[in-house]
């Protein structure tokens, strides 16, 4: 019998990135008044560029997306991996009441990645010597 995991874990990352890529791009989700000094900073920074913000929401509403239907799953992966690393240290160093959801999400990225046998061959590719 093959294992329901990586089904599992592929559904709940693509949701997570679809559903907040989705409802960040439509800006329906406010930004809370009581962020941290250094968090409100970071993101006016980020908004300031105007492009920034609307690119990583769609970038990661396409990746979901790609996720949720099982499409270009190793790829999905590859992109969506620097903007994991860069939730998670936002998460560590700014808001730390975050970081639990930034640990599950890294951890099903990573379990998809490297264990998971139908995506790990070929994000493995990328690590190979010649």
């Amino acid at each position: 019998m093959k294992s329901k995991l990586p089904l599992i874990a592929r559904v709940l990352l693509g949701l997570v990135f679809f559903v907040f890529g989705l409802m960040g791009l439509l800006k329906l989700i406010p930004t809370p008044p009581d962020l941290p000094e250094r968090l409100m900073t970071f993101n006016k920074g980020l908004e300031a560029t105007v492009y920034f913000m609307p690119f990583l929401k769609l970038t990661e509403t396409i990746c979901g997306l790609l996720l949720l239907i099982g499409m270009w799953v190793p790829l999905a992966l590859v992109i969506l991996a620097p903007i994991v690393l860069n939730i998670f240290l936002v998460h560590t160093f700014m808001e730390p009441s975050g970081l639990p959801l930034a640990i599950i999400i890294g951890l099903l990225l990573v379990y998809l990645a490297f264990f998971s046998a139908p995506y790990s061959p070929s994000v493995k590719q990328l690590f190979r010597r010649k």
